[in-house]
């Protein structure tokens, strides 16, 4: 039987959490039934006028073909459309040698998913072969012998397969989004060359496969980004086929797209994105999703079809509640992208690419204030991308290479730095912290949030990605740490910050879409929006292995605490500290108390009561009481099919250097502290480990884990069961954050990341003389001698914390 949750090699959705079909996104038509132009004439005016707006979205516009990067992008594009055609012979079960269509036996599951990917691909052929004939600058541009091809090959697919008397078999997506797609766009460039036949034959097969009734509810394989693709390919369709019901049809179920989720798929109120259920994707489904409403709307703006209304507001809200902060100088954080994460060939940097330019896109039907920050944050992450800059990628497209350059070009727009602040992603179990020298983020799993994502052969040692993997980069170094061949070759048991056990996992450990969550209710944290207290009680996957981890972002550094750290299943458990790729040359100075170390290949070396070490261009670490800490320099080789069955065998060669603490086989109580201080100096590091006032840690136990930081006037505990620390108590779970201002104010946010209180006190001990504000969920606030805050139910808060300002006695 074929996996409900198989999906094909490219990122688009699936899901589970159904919404009522509403209509939140309104048209501009008054009714259900697109009324028609008074005229015949009037009516091929738009839809030509809405062909004419869809080719420029597909081959983009205003740019020069002989200015680079356009240059070298169509050079390359007409390359391989020559590559194509000549290659092409049509054929009984096949339109390019070896590759057929014919449909196998129906209890063989994996080939017929094979051999539907063969027939989209043929379309996917075509289209490229269409943009190089309608382009300028490819060396084919209006060549009469492509075009010939390009008939040929649409005539020959109808034929053979794409038609409304085949059964469809493999998997849906290439029937149902990716052909209809491909076959539309070609079908729009190469509109002049097709007679009324073979438009009407295209439009039937097109609503065999994706008949109106797809829309009828906002569930399964229409939700999220495959909704807003079936949308797609059915206005297009519309367009092609000029019906104006079906474009009036798709354009209103894009209307459940938009309204925020509580839970299943979709984009919720703190800016998470879930995708297939559990899973973060605002790198991967989340991007298409944005990408092709982007398009859309672009495409309709200004029509009878225009979508407006309030829905449409939201959508471009998650601009910057959802996608900007995880774009760090023009990089898309690995912990949002999941399986993408597996595919050779691609990137943070290159994910970030096409975001980049769809908030352009979407920005020309903002608001102007929207539009001219979007463009200011967009710029900055194009003049601050180092390692990859995007205008430099040979694989962006026409439309966002000429967005993005005209971008570059644009004298008027500043670029904006990053910013300064924490965001906290409660219902993604994801955090993102930013310095302005440095971003850090951390990736947690929860009984709301899997572990991991394996399927389609994708992803098959990434089980650990969700065991507190701390994962960040420097302003002017580090940008590379996750971009060269760093999944096929890293130790997937030693992922940054991860406490894990040794215990041998199989490749897609949970099983194919299994996407297994830990039963572990305690994840997430508490910010003031600046700083944050972030904890997870991490259960590992497959394992006995369980332990409390804390993290508190400061402003410059993340002070790393574990306890609790138990397991019974016969292996060793670790806390790596650190894992860094270490380029070409492999060779790190790293000092340890003061004393450098000789890192050669195959070194390794274990430090009793080390109090800090350095990686020369990365970072310090300081170990406050002393830890044993072990070290290990390595090469690694793999490949990227070890992870990803679609990738190549080829092996890859790449060194590392890791930092982590041992906690022994079965340990029984573990614990750990050390504090990571992205790009400091050697002598930065010594002299911090020597500053015991600096920061305090007030407890690192099972129960609760807390610091204060004087000079920030900083305390915050995350309490795992009630207790009182350092002038902080609650009587249940609860995570709290204190910040006094030299204002003579103070602030303090609660949360209750569980999920559980369905009332909570907190108490701090400070005089306290008013309250200035405080939220609903506050029944009681007395002052005087200390604070006294009474919560009432806050299991419907989904572990948003709760911010009340006071003034300090």
């Amino acid at each position: 039987m074929s996996s409900p949750w198989r999906r094909r090699t490219f990122l688009h959705a699936a899901g589970g959490g159904a919404l009522a079909l509403g209509l939140t996104g309104a048209l501009a038509h008054p009714s259900s039934a697109s009324p028609l132009p008074a005229s015949a004439a009037e009516s091929d005016a738009e839809f030509d006028a809405l062909r004419a707006r869809w080719r420029g979205l597909i081959l983009g516009t205003g740019f020069s073909p002989t200015a680079e990067p356009y240059r070298t992008i169509l050079a390359s594009l007409g390359t391989t459309a020559a590559d194509l055609a000549s290659t092409m012979v049509p054929a009984s079960g096949s339109l390019w040698p070896g590759r057929s269509w014919t449909d196998p036996e129906p209890d063989l599951d994996a080939e017929s998913y094979a051999f539907s990917v063969t027939m989209n691909e043929g379309f996917n052929r075509l289209r490229t072969m269409a943009e190089a004939y309608s382009q300028p600058g490819t060396g084919l541009t209006g060549d009469t012998g492509l075009r010939d091809a390009i008939l040929t090959g649409l005539d020959h697919l109808r034929a053979e397969v794409y038609n409304e008397n085949t059964t469809r078999y493999g998997n849906w997506y290439n029937w149902q989004i990716g052909a209809p797609q491909a076959l539309m766009d070609t079908c729009v460039l190469m509109y002049d060359h097709l007679s009324a036949e073979q438009i009407a034959g295209f439009c039937r097969a097109v609503d065999a496969f994706v008949p109106d009734s797809v829309f009828d509810s906002y569930t399964g394989t229409s939700t999220g980004a495959n909704r807003v693709d079936l949308c797609r390919g059915v206005i297009l369709r519309g367009i092609v086929g000029k019906d104006a019901g079906k474009i009036t049809l798709a354009a209103q179920a894009l209307a459940p797209v938009f309204p925020y989720v509580t839970s299943g798929d979709g984009f919720y109120d703190d800016g998470s994105f879930v995708q297939h259920r559990n899973v973060p994707y605002i790198g991967g489904y989340g991007s298409v999703l944005h990408d092709g409403v982007g398009r859309l709307l672009a495409l309709l703006r200004g029509t009878s079809w225009e979508v407006t209304g309030a829905g449409t507001q939201l959508f471009l809200d998650t601009v910057e509640k959802a996608v900007a902060p995880f774009i760090y100088n023009g990089l898309m954080m690995d912990n949002v992208s999941s399986r993408g994460i597996s595919r050779v060939g691609t990137n943070e940097h290159q994910r970030a690419h096409g975001l980049m330019a769809t908030i352009l896109l979407l920005g020309q039907g903002a608001s102007p204030e929207e539009n001219a920050r979007w463009r200011a944050m967009v710029k900055g992450w194009l003049q601050r991308d180092y390692h990859y800059p995007a205008l430099k990628n040979p694989g962006l497209s026409l439309i966002r290479a000429s967005l993005l350059q005209s971008l570059q070009d644009d004298t008027s727009v500043k670029a904006a730095p990053e910013p300064v602040g924490h965001r906290l992603f409660p219902n993604m179990a994801r955090a993102t912290h930013r310095r302005r020298d440095w971003a850090a983020s951390v990736s947690m799993a929860s009984n709301r949030i899997a572990h991991y994502e394996f399927g389609n052969g994708e992803h098959a040692r990434g089980y650990h990605t969700g065991a507190g993997w701390l994962s960040w980069w420097g302003a002017d170094f580090g940008l590379e740490q996750y971009s060269d061949a760093y999944w096929p070759t890293v130790d997937p048991y030693r992922l940054p910050g991860i406490t894990a056990s040794r215990k041998p996992l199989a490749d897609g450990e949970g099983g194919n879409w299994g996407q297994p969550m830990p039963d572990a209710a305690w994840v997430g944290g508490t910010t003031d929006g600046e700083f944050a207290a972030v904890g997870q009680h991490l259960k590992g996957i497959s394992s006995t292995m369980e332990a409390r981890k804390s993290w508190f972002f400061l402003d410059d550094s993340v002070v790393c605490l574990g306890a609790g750290v138990t397991a019974a299943d016969g292996h060793a458990v670790e806390t790596t500290v650190d894992n860094r790729a270490l380029g070409a040359t492999g060779a790190p100075l790293l000092t340890v108390d003061g004393k450098a170390q000789p890192v050669t290949q195959g070194w390794t070396a274990t430090f009793e009561d080390a109090e800090w070490a350095h990686i020369a261009g990365h970072a310090g670490y300081v170990f406050p009481g002393g830890t044993r800490l072990s070290a290990v320099r390595e090469e690694r080789t793999g490949s990227w099919r070890d992870i990803n069955t679609g990738g190549p065998a080829d092996p890859i060669t790449r060194r590392y250097l890791t930092l982590f603490t041992d906690h022994g086989v079965d340990p029984e109580d573990g614990d750990y502290a050390y504090v990571l201080l992205p790009g400091a100096s050697a002598r930065t590091t010594a002299q911090r480990a020597c500053d015991r006032d600096r920061l305090r840690i007030l407890t690192n136990s099972a129960d609760q884990q807390g610091v204060r930081v004087p000079r920030l006037g900083l305390t915050a505990v995350n309490f795992w069961a009630a207790g009182t620390v350092g002038g902080l108590q609650a009587d249940a779970p609860a995570s709290v954050l204190v910040r006094e201002h030299g204002s003579g104010t103070a602030t303090v946010v609660v949360s209750d990341p569980a999920r559980a209180a369905t009332s909570l006190n907190v108490v701090w001990n400070r005089r306290v003389s008013k309250v200035l504000s405080k939220p609903a969920t506050v029944t009681a606030a007395l002052t005087g001698s200390s604070l006294r805050l009474t919560f009432g139910d806050l299991t419907g808060q989904f572990g948003a914390p709760q911010r009340i300002t006071v003034r300090l006695g």
